[in-house]
């Protein structure tokens, strides 16, 4: 059982509970102060943990749990006094939003932890949830249970993330046994007091012998709550995402104020605590999905392709020989794989007039070292600007454009098709992507290239590919005989570049694994064959990289981010790769003698 199913069932035992509390404090059974005070003291049954792995720890670690729990009974203590200045229904959200901000900052802190880019839009979307049931209501909350709230938020973040500093040293029974014993001794304190000594001695005579089976077993239900929240913590790898979770402890009250009080909700306040609990509801729905797709197994030890991608336009557009180039990445690196591109408007510049001159250049070339070869072809192929038309195709009608664009289609394949070296026809690049500069296209243009390129040699698989990081993959998949997915981190986003300057996707390696599992059900075909047709390994710039200076091209993409790269790219599980970036290494290898880029290359394709 993981952390975030414990942590749901800790909510519905402490949900439940609190309705029963809610019972309880209605009819006045206890002072709210009272109240704290035993749910402090009862800690002391957590004794009955110890045979089950308790084990001696340093005085220091002691001390720690100590101050955890102390913090707990500090928060319990302003809980209940600012549900005494104000209505449980504003009370308790507003904790459930500030106390998880505050656990997450202390995390930051002390233990040096942040959430992924999922995990904090699942926790921001559960934390707006339980601010939605304060935002609802009617009355408006007083300062004093505002600074109260504050103050409760605060500690119980605190003990939070101290509570994960003394299980991460222990183990989970003497961890929960100590911090439970310091949240019985702080409660104690308060017997020190005249006033709360003469409140808890008047309380108990008055009330507790009449009720007291009642509060003994909601206590014990509700400690039973309290352990697996810790067992959460203790298991979780971010105590925040446990915190937040507690919102569902709303869902759970509101739905048996409905069910169990018969309590009824209007309008505003209804609309308000159902659109919170979609809310709470998918932020932990996508807790369970991240988590799930982190715990794909991927082996390790498997063997890796790596391949990469030539362009001669880009190499030319960098100042270099395309041929020296190539042949010097060829001969030095050793790619395992290459994708190369047949350029429509490179062979075709007049209409009728095949020129396949650089294309032959290429695989004879590409033979001499023995490397399999993906070629890409097609309107839309590799690098700027994306559609690669002849100028007389570009004012031509859709219709006529795309009878040409098969034409050029049918003689690359008629040329190439007994080629052995050609392992895969790659047909468009992202044809799915609307990126770069855009030419309408007809009507099924993807199937009927597919079927141009089918009817003249239908033993290559065809390759279709899409974005990772926007594309949907099912169209591609679903039609290509094998799927290619691009995997960029770092780029320069249109829309907020201006302000932001490049942007690193905030998505992680389980992005590509939960989404491959995603798209092979959807399509049903778990044997198909997926890889990474563009694996970023140069920088991203809004201008071209030949116009922008070397200190800005080492700032866009330093060789420690390429390290990175590999090590994010081998987390995604797949085993082909295709690195789009070799152009440039060998440009800042040559212009500015920086082979460090060229040099790391050539030590992961030598693996």
């Amino acid at each position: 059982m993981n952390w975030l199913t414990i942590s749901v069932l800790a909510q519905v035992i402490l949900g439940t509970s609190a309705v029963f509390d809610k019972i309880l404090l209605g009819r006045k059974f206890f002072n709210p102060f009272v109240y704290a005070f035993w749910l402090g003291v009862l800690g002391v049954f957590s004794a009955v943990l110890l045979p089950f792995g308790f084990q001696a720890v340093s005085f220091q670690l002691i001390g720690v749990a100590f101050l955890a729990g102390a913090f707990f009974i500090l928060a319990i203590f302003f809980l209940f006094y600012a549900l005494d200045l104000s209505e449980a229904s504003q009370t308790l959200p507003v904790i459930g939003g500030i106390s998880p901000l505050f656990t997450l900052i202390f995390s930051y802190f002390l233990l040096g932890s942040w959430l992924g880019s999922g995990d904090l839009a699942a926790f921001l979307i559960i934390i707006s949830g339980a601010l939605i049931l304060f935002a609802v209501e009617k009355k408006e909350i007083r300062k004093s249970a505002l600074f109260l709230i504050l103050l409760s938020s605060l500690f119980f973040g605190a003990s939070n993330v101290l509570s994960k500093i003394v299980f991460e040293a222990g183990n989970f029974v003497s961890g929960f046994f100590w911090i439970k014993i310091g949240g019985v001794l702080s409660a104690l304190l308060f017997l020190v007091f005249k006033k709360y000594r003469r409140q808890i001695l008047d309380s108990s005579r008055r009330n507790l012998t009449s009720h007291y089976f009642l509060y003994l077993a909601n206590r014990i239900y509700a400690g039973i709550g309290s352990a697996l929240v810790g067992l959460a913590i203790f298991l979780s790898y971010q105590p925040a995402l446990v915190d937040a979770v507690q919102s569902f402890k709303y869902v759970i009250i509101f739905l048996a104020a409905l069910v169990l009080l018969k309590e009824r909700f209007y309008g505003k306040i209804l609309v308000g605590k159902l659109l919170a609990t979609i809310f709470i509801s998918f932020g932990i729905f996508l807790i369970a999905v991240i988590g799930y797709a982190r715990a794909i197994p991927i082996d390790k030890s498997r063997p890796i392709v790596w391949g990469l991608t030539y362009s001669t336009k880009f190499a030319g557009q960098l100042g270099l020989n395309w041929q020296e180039a190539y042949g010097k990445i060829l001969a030095e690196l050793k790619p395992k794989k290459v994708r190369l591109v047949a350029y429509w408007d490179e062979i075709e510049k007049e209409r009728g007039s095949f020129d396949f001159s650089k294309t032959d250049w290429l695989l004879q070339k590409t033979k001499e070292g023995g490397a399999p070869v993906i070629l890409a072809i097609g309107l839309k192929a590799p690098r700027w600007p994306e559609f690669h038309a002849p100028d007389w195709a570009r004012s031509m009608s859709v219709e006529d454009r795309e009878n040409a664009l098969r034409e050029y289609l049918k003689k690359v394949i008629e040329r190439y098709k007994n080629e052995s070296l050609i392992e895969s026809w790659q047909i468009e690049n992202e044809p799915f992507l609307r990126f770069g500069e855009r030419l309408k296209r007809g009507e099924d243009f993807l199937e009927r290239e597919i079927s141009a390129v089918k009817s003249i040699d239908d033993k290559k698989p065809v390759l279709i590919t899409d974005s990772g990081e926007f594309g949907l993959w099912y169209k591609a998949a679903k039609k290509g005989d094998v799927f290619g997915t691009t995997m960029y981190r770092k780029v320069h986003a249109k829309a907020l570049g201006w302000l932001f300057g490049n942007i690193e996707y905030p998505i992680g390696p389980e992005h590509f694994r939960l989404k491959e599992k995603i798209i092979r059900f959807l399509i049903n075909d778990f044997t198909k064959k997926f890889i990474v047709i563009e694996l970023q390994a140069e920088p991203w710039s809004k201008i071209a990289l030949e116009k922008i200076t070397y200190d800005e091209q080492i700032k866009l993409f330093s060789l420690d981010y390429f390290a990175d790269t590999i090590r994010y790219a081998k987390e995604t599980g797949f085993d082909e790769y295709y690195f789009w970036g070799a152009e440039w290494w060998y440009f800042i290898k040559e212009k500015y003698q920086d082979s460090r880029y060229w040099n790391f290359a050539k030590t992961i394709f030598n693996q």
